[in-house]
């Protein structure tokens, strides 16, 4: 299939993702998913060198514009909420699955290890895109959860590295570009503004997208990942954001619009179909424990911390999608699991995506204003009332 083929295909099925995500009241990322399997199981559409460069991107710009996200305040005095709900969103999950993938599954160490890590992930884009979706990024919940998606995925990129990522002589150079990223654009930052903002020809995006470029190229050449400086670079000019919400909104305009439909539909495209036949077992094996590590870690910490809004908070912790995927490929990539054992932890990963969001938005969704007390009793009695079944 030519280029343009391809292109024409995977922008129809993004104009219907958007068009089923308003008629059904889902996140697009979520039908953006669905439609990549249905692709690529059945429509024949192969990756290719142009969509695995926009997903690429995507992603990253995805995670900085979660990071903007996070209220620097909120974070500071949020911090228990934060590293209550994030940490134990990845301990419980990185062991449970570790475990089962060695001692049920079969896997040697090395392979469980990149299951654990795989599977103990929550995903930053697609909370960002749910949070964005509904307009809850603008409330306390909305922020706790970012923050303590950052303190999960903060914890998986420190295993990543800790357990697989070999040192070289570009990781040096990779710190330094990202300290002097986030350094000269919190530094520079009311100059640009003042001096070159509010133009059509944006160069605020122009000067973000610059920078991420770059942590993207340095990260590459050192063997890293740039997803945690992005993040940092977002939270280091969240404040910016805030003062400029017209820029903030075009920015994601430009990300939601364009770009970051090419990371959901790539995902999806990952799902092999015919490999799994045969690893069904295996899959609701590895899918049940990740879910069920973590409800038995989450759901405790946010009744104590996020009443009434628990259940809601436990099922996008529960997602998993950018970090998930980064570890597998990495993990089929370094030889360490084969491409059997990919497509399983790739096709939990990316239920983990669908399952949880589906049911956090369709029945556990806040409003996007402070509950009554009326409204904090209904909701309540009915988390009371699914755990107890």
């Amino acid at each position: 299939m030519d280029t343009l083929a391809t292109a024409t295909i995977a922008a129809l099925l993004i104009l219907v993702a958007s068009m089923l995500s308003v008629e059904l009241a889902l996140s697009a990322a979520i039908i953006e998913i669905v439609l990549g399997v249905i692709a690529g199981n059945f429509l024949h559409l192969q990756s290719t060198a142009w969509i695995d460069f926009l997903a690429g991107f995507a992603g990253i710009l995805l995670t900085f514009l979660a990071g903007a996200e996070v209220d620097p305040g909120v974070l500071r005095s949020k911090w228990r909420e934060a590293i209550g709900i994030g940490g134990i969103s990845f301990v419980l999950p990185f062991v449970a699955a570790g475990l089962f993938a060695h001692f049920v599954a079969g896997w040697n160490v090395r392979q469980a290890e990149i299951a654990g890590v795989a599977l103990s992930t929550t995903s930053l884009a697609v909370v960002y895109a749910v949070l964005v979706e509904t307009g809850l990024t603008r409330t306390d919940i909305g922020k706790i959860i970012m923050a303590a998606t950052f303190v999960t995925d903060l914890c998986t990129v420190l295993a990543l590295s800790a357990l697989f990522i070999t040192p070289n002589p570009f990781l040096i150079l990779f710190v330094v570009a990202s300290i002097g990223c986030i350094v000269a654009m919190v530094v520079l930052e009311r100059w640009f503004f003042a001096r070159y903002g509010n133009r059509v020809i944006e160069p605020e995006i122009k000067g973000a997208f610059f920078a991420l470029f770059l942590l993207m190229w340095t990260a590459e050449i050192a063997h890293g990942q740039a997803a945690l400086p992005a993040f940092l670079l977002g939270l280091a000019v969240a404040p910016a954001f805030q003062r400029n919400p017209e820029q903030h909104k075009r920015f994601r305009v430009v990300a939601f619009s364009f770009l970051t439909p090419f990371f959901f539909l790539k995902g999806g495209m990952n799902v092999n179909l015919l490999a799994l036949a045969g690893a069904l077992p295996l899959l609701a094996g590895f899918f049940a424990v990740k879910v069920g590590a973590k409800f038995a870690g989450v759901l405790p910490v946010s009744l104590r911390f996020v009443r009434p809004h628990a259940m809601y908070t436990t099922l996008l912790m529960s997602t998993g999608l950018t970090f998930g995927t980064i570890s597998s490929v990495y993990g089929l990539n370094a030889g360490i699991i084969d491409r059997a054992q990919f497509s399983v932890l790739i096709t939990v990963v990316i239920l983990s995506a669908i399952v949880p969001t589906f049911f956090a938005q369709r029945f556990f969704s806040p409003p996007t204003h402070a509950l009554s007390g009326e409204e904090e009793i209904v909701v309540e009695d009915e988390e009371f009332a699914l755990r107890r079944a």
